[in-house]
């Protein structure tokens, strides 16, 4: 038994490792689209699925899993694997993610073009979005390009459900007023590298 748990927390720690090893190569090679140099955090992923409501009817989006430390929160949350539908842009992190979650729908494509990525897994047959959960790196995008992401997602939600984005900056990745929306911040996740927040939008009903 003891034997077993040691190699648990090995084979946990080595994971880490590799996902660390994953990211920053990907960073190196593509800064723009990685946007980070390491997973996102067990605490910050946690936060972040927190202000998702397991009773809500709908899909819940992901957007950029990478790795899928995020993706884990959400299913501790509650969150049916097959209720999450999960755009991931880079290949490599797509086929891994498939390996680790084998029922969650993974989609390989653009997560600013959402509507087109999810088409098939979200209809107007079903309930709306229940919340949309991001990971991208807004900032290294033009504001009309994440407004309209934005947007986006609000037009398959009804009012107040979630659009969920962390960020390391002081401010909002989507400044309040370039569309209509509520605006709550939480407040810093240290235990994550570089520190960062959780920024929540929802649309006014």
């Amino acid at each position: 038994m003891g034997q077993a748990k040691k190699r648990s927390a090995t084979d946990g720690f080595g994971h880490k490792v590799l996902d660390e090893v994953r990211f920053l190569k990907n960073w190196i090679d593509k800064p723009l689209m990685t946007g980070a140099v390491a997973p996102s955090s067990p605490q910050l992923a946690r936060l972040m699925a927190s202000y998702v409501d397991p009773e809500r009817p709908g899909m819940v989006v992901e957007l950029g899993p990478g790795t899928g430390v995020v993706t884990q929160a959400l299913i501790e949350r509650g969150i049916a694997p097959e209720r999450i539908v999960s755009i991931e842009y880079n290949r490599d992190f797509c086929a891994l993610l498939r390996q680790r979650f084998p029922r969650v729908p993974f989609v390989h494509g653009d997560a600013y073009r959402m509507g087109q990525a999810i088409a098939g897994h979200v209809g107007e047959e079903r309930h709306p979005v229940a919340a949309v959960v991001s990971s991208l790196p807004l900032f290294t995008r033009p504001l009309p390009e994440r407004t309209r992401l934005l947007d986006e997602s609000f037009a398959r939600m009804e009012p107040g459900a979630p659009f969920i984005q962390f960020s390391y900056a002081l401010v909002s990745p989507v400044p309040h007023g370039a569309t209509r929306f509520e605006l709550e911040r939480s407040g810093w996740v240290v235990r994550n590298l570089p520190p960062a927040r959780v920024w929540i939008y929802r649309r006014r009903g």
